[in-house]
């Protein structure tokens, strides 16, 4: 989902946490040859319960390390193939299914909001299908009209469910931005939601479903699901944890691994590993999933001055030259980072599961670095 976690840190940066021992395990004896173990014990001790981190290399192969522990108050290390919810990763793929849809002609990138969804959005017609994958559409943020952590009210969302258009509506009821789509970047994960649902409007089937026939199964993701309105994670796993507000001197952490995912919807839904993520990365920037035209309009940057992002991929550029593509996600509880380098030779995936003691963007911005300069 993203974008929202800074401002929840920056509520929560007194919290108190009990100190978890680490439980450092490297899969391989060289796996240290690339800082990967002392990088990700940085995330942890930066503000994390515990982490997992995976590189992979064309010439050395697979390199796993994990630091802290699974869950609060045990020893459990990490899964080294734990599953965990991606967040705004899911928007990479949603954004794969609609470039493949242009790609047969059944939709085309300068469509307007208004046709294919009449009247769902004022001003849609001036609102792309462009604008929507490259967060121009000026469209408000839903996620923004939600209570968020630390707020115990918060915790009514747990179990609900929710709908696409429901989310839509509270969003469409806060004024856009003034300046005209296709000019502005800002993060909105309605744009997202609104992609879900044209999806579903040209294939008459849910979005949920074309990720799955299109990339998860094709491309033997078996670790990955869109697990709609299941509140559970299948599988060996991480648990996350939401602060929240009880009227003491400090929030509480509360095990929030176990929820509605349609909160997330389209926008974030997703559930997988570092292996099923390196997977998808390398088939899609390897040119497997798109036409070469396509794949270089998603490397575009929507407009200059925004976010490193084009329709539904971001990259970063390291301090040695090194640019990878791919993208984050913020599923509250936990947070990803996947990303593949443009010559494909590499890639690095990594999962937190917060404390919201502190921020770990920092300690993950030089693991990445490290992982793609080495």
């Amino acid at each position: 989902m993203g974008q929202v976690r800074r401002a929840m840190v920056a509520a929560t940066t007194t919290l108190a946490v009990v100190a978890a021992p680490a439980a450092a395990v490297a899969q391989r004896e060289d796996a240290d040859r690339l800082g990967l173990q002392e990088r990700l014990d940085d995330v942890v001790a930066a503000g994390a319960v515990g982490a997992l981190a995976e590189v992979r290399d064309d010439e050395d192969g697979v390199h796993r390390a994990r630091s802290g522990v699974a869950a609060l108050g045990t020893n459990r290390p990490v899964p080294l193939h734990g599953r965990f919810r991606a967040g705004s990763i899911t928007k990479t793929f949603l954004a794969t299914v609609v470039l493949q849809l242009v790609d047969k002609n059944r939709l085309r990138l300068d469509d307007s909001v208004e046709r294919w969804l009449p009247g769902v959005v004022p001003g849609g017609d001036k609102i792309k299908v462009r604008h929507l994958l490259n967060h121009t559409s000026g469209l408000f943020d839903f996620r923004r009209t939600l209570q968020l952590p630390p707020s115990p009210e918060f915790l009514e969302y747990r179990w609900r469910t929710w709908t696409p258009a429901e989310q839509v509506a509270r969003a469409v009821a806060r004024p856009p931005r003034p300046e005209p789509p296709g000019t502005v970047f800002e993060y909105s994960n309605t744009n997202y939601t609104l992609l879900g649902m044209i999806v579903e409007k040209v294939t008459g089937r849910s979005y949920a479903k074309e990720i799955e026939r299109r990339l998860i199964w094709p491309l033997g993701l078996s670790q990955t699901t869109m697990p709609g309105t299941s509140p559970w994670i299948r599988g060996p796993y991480p648990r996350g944890y939401a602060p929240v507000d009880r009227g003491g001197e400090k929030p509480d952490l509360v095990d929030f691994t176990e929820m509605n995912p349609s909160l997330f919807g389209a926008a974030g839904e997703l559930i997988s590993t570092t292996k099923d993520l390196s997977t998808f990365f390398a088939a899609l920037l390897g040119g497997h999933l798109l036409p070469d035209h396509l794949l270089d309009e998603m490397k575009k940057q929507g407009v200059p001055g925004g976010r490193k992002y084009g329709l539904g991929l971001a990259w970063i550029d390291t301090t040695c030259g090194v640019r990878a593509y791919g993208n984050d996600g913020d599923a509250l509880s936990y947070q990803s980072w996947a990303f593949t380098s443009e010559d494909l030779r590499r890639q690095v995936t990594v999962v937190a599961t917060p404390n919201f003691d502190g921020d770990p963007d920092d300690a993950v911005e030089a693991l990445l670095d490290e992982a793609f300069c080495d």
